[in-house]
């Protein structure tokens, strides 16, 4: 091999292989403005019927669940009377606990999909709109509601890197580390209490693992050489990771039991990266610039022979796997790093992201419908989520400073 450069991340084989580009507070739910929704086929809901208290609580609550319900994609605000679904129910503020009692039924056929009662900090009236509009979703649609997940993400202030965790609102934005430190690629364990990421926390990458419930660090990946791109499998007990120990960055696995690492690809004069677990477990997408550019192939698990997916685009980079099978990624057609989705069943390849802009690292929502990703704009990135079934787009990220690779979290 050459030559292996890290900054950011870029590394340099056999030619230029550019695979990432490294470049406040979120709003609150009410100040979000949705691009592009249309109604389509969405279902009409009625929150009228909700008898709601005249604190602020009480009246933040109900707007941060009709913005909820709105986002998750399935529905459309509808009068009390003409909806197809209607809640009924009522607030109140009891000492610092709001407490929401809620029914919701079909209008058309009584059918009542759940009656409950959903409480938490009054101050907090945000965490029960949430959790209803959750509810509410996965009743009546039968999918993973999004409104109480989170996205981690890289923050970059006064030119300081750190780790950042968001709600999927834009709001309830926290500092997660205050090394001030490159760092990228942030991925979530699968119950949603670890966080692995990359950090040059000692000048070089390393992986580390954050405890996001005690605030400890440990670092589960320290070869000489580039450590990058951890994702965890699905069952939680393996890590896919690009290690350069042995030469060329290659993916590998590493047992998070044992420590003990298998390498993967057996590529020569080529680099790999961002590798990610198909939803079962059982094979692995990555980048590899074999052909000279970086495309996307996907190998079994305990390795053999690749194959090759993207076959538009000069450069495709950055792949995230959904729970449906699905392949977001971000190819460069036209001048511009666009998202795309692929489906291995079909393979039919969309561009989803139209606008003249880089738009880099999607990251798939838990309930296969949903992108966030990062898009440039005059040397300024945020981050968006994008609706792939109605083309609607939302801006998370409005504060100063650049904000990178955002990863969503389990439901």
């Amino acid at each position: 091999m050459k030559q292996t450069t890290v900054l950011g991340i870029w590394w340099s084989t056999a030619g230029a292989f550019l695979l990432l580009l490294l470049g406040g507070v979120g709003v609150h739910a009410q100040d979000i403005t949705i691009v592009g929704a249309g109604t389509g086929d969405k279902i009409s809901i009625a929150t009228a019927g909700v008898n709601v208290g005249a604190s602020t609580a009480e009246r933040q609550f109900l707007q941060i669940l009709q913005t909820d319900l709105k986002r998750s994609g399935w529905f459309t605000l509808g009068a009390a009377g003409a909806s197809v679904i209607e809640l009924q129910g009522n607030t109140q503020v009891n000492g610092s606990t709001l407490e929401v009692k809620c029914e919701v039924l079909n209008r058309a056929t009584r059918k009542s999909y759940f009656a409950r009662v959903f409480r938490e900090a009054a101050a907090q009236p945000q965490l029960v709109a949430h959790k209803l509009a959750d509810a509410i979703v996965e009743a009546v649609k039968g999918v993973p509601g999004i409104a109480s997940t989170r996205i981690a993400l890289v923050g970059s202030r006064e030119g300081k890197k750190d780790l950042y965790l968001i709600g999927s609102d834009g709001g309830g934005l926290v500092q997660a580390t205050r090394d001030g430190v490159p760092c990228l690629s942030p991925a979530w364990s699968p119950d949603a209490r670890n966080i692995f990421y990359t950090s040059f926390l000692r000048k070089f990458p390393d992986v580390y693992r954050i405890d996001l419930g005690s605030g400890n660090r440990t670092r589960v990946s320290g070869y000489p050489g580039i450590n990058s791109g951890a994702q965890v499998s699905p069952d939680g007990r393996h890590l896919a990771l690009i290690l350069s120990k042995d030469g060329n960055p290659e993916v590998y696995t590493q047992d998070l039991g044992s420590g003990r690492v298998t390498r993967i690809t057996q590529t020569k004069h080529a680099a790999e990266a961002s590798p990610v677990w198909s939803p079962d477990g059982q094979q692995l997408a990555y980048v590899s610039d074999v052909t000279g550019a970086p495309h996307i192939y996907i190998i079994n698990r305990a390795g053999g022979s690749p194959t090759r997916i993207t076959l538009q685009g000069s450069e495709n980079v950055s792949p995230s796997w959904a729970r449906d099978g699905r392949l977001a990624y971000s190819s460069r057609r036209g001048g511009r790093y666009q998202i795309c989705i692929y489906d291995p069943k079909t393979r039919a390849d969309r561009q989803v992201t139209k606008v003249s802009s880089d738009h880099q690292t999607p990251s798939w929502a838990p309930n296969s419908r949903h992108l966030v990703y990062a898009r440039t704009d005059s040397y300024i990135s945020c981050l968006y989520i994008l609706d792939t079934e109605d083309d609607s787009q939302v801006k998370l990220t409005t504060s100063k400073g650049d904000w990178y690779f955002p990863a969503w979290s389990p439901r």
